[in-house]
Formats: structure tokens, C-alpha cells, sequence
């Protein structure tokens, strides 16, 4: 398993079901995770759908410039860090993003989202 190609799947598939059927994330946290977004902190797969679920835009398109991964912990971890632009609908010009996801290893071969931290990069 090439840790490069996991992290990129991951992204790949964690956008492309933000941007469209974002009701599915549910499945990529536990009640353990954590997301920090924009400085709030929320605890638990079900607070965290609820939040990335009542975001005042209903579609938007990531686009990743770097995905950037790191081996984490002697479980089989994964720190991802992720940059790239935000369009949203009606708008000229994209948001610079971060975000950064600690996936963990799950008994059934996939990952789960522990720690994710999202920020907007303003200029």
C-alpha cells in the first residue's frame, strides 16, 4: 500500500462526495472524530454531518493543488494536508483553502476521518 496513492483516492473521493452528495460524508467520521472549522471545534460524526451539512451553500467544486501524506502512529495512520481552491456558485473567484485529515485504519481495510481541520486562506 503506497501511502500517496491512499491519501489521494481518499481526497479524491472525500471531495467529489462533498461537492455532490455531501448527506454521505456520515460514513467518514466516528464519534471520536473531531473537525475544526474556521476555529470551531465540533466533536462526534453526527454534530459534525450536522455541520457540514447546514453550510449556507448547497454546491460547490474543490479543486486540490497538493495533497501532501504522512505516515502517523504504528497503527497504520495518516496525516493528509491539503491545499487548493473552493468555487462556489455565482462566484468569480475561488477561496484558497487548507485542510488537513488524520485518517485511521479500520478493521475492514478503510479509514475513518479522527482529527479534520478546514481553514479558508485569505490574502
Amino acid at each position: 500500500m503506497d501511502p500517496d496513492s491512499v491519501a489521494k483516492a481518499f481526497v479524491d473521493h472525500y471531495y467529489a462526495t462533498f461537492d455532490t452528495v455531501r448527506v454521505n460524508l456520515l460514513g467518514y467520521y466516528q464519534d471520536a472524530s473531531m473537525l475544526t472549522f474556521e476555529g470551531e471545534k465540533i466533536q462526534g460524526a453526527q454534530n459534525i454531518y450536522a455541520k457540514l451539512t447546514s453550510l449556507p451553500f448547497q454546491q460547490c467544486k474543490h479543486h486540490t493543488t497538493t495533497v501532501d501524506c504522512q505516515p502517523s502512529g504504528t497503527a497504520g495512520g495518516m496525516l493528509v494536508f491539503v491545499s487548493g481552491n473552493l468555487q462556489l456558485p455565482g462566484e468569480d473567484h475561488p477561496l484558497k483553502f487548507s485542510q488537513m485529515f488524520h485518517l485511521i485504519p479500520t478493521s475492514t481495510g478503510s479509514f475513518y476521518v479522527f482529527n479534520d481541520i478546514f481553514r479558508l486562506n485569505y490574502a
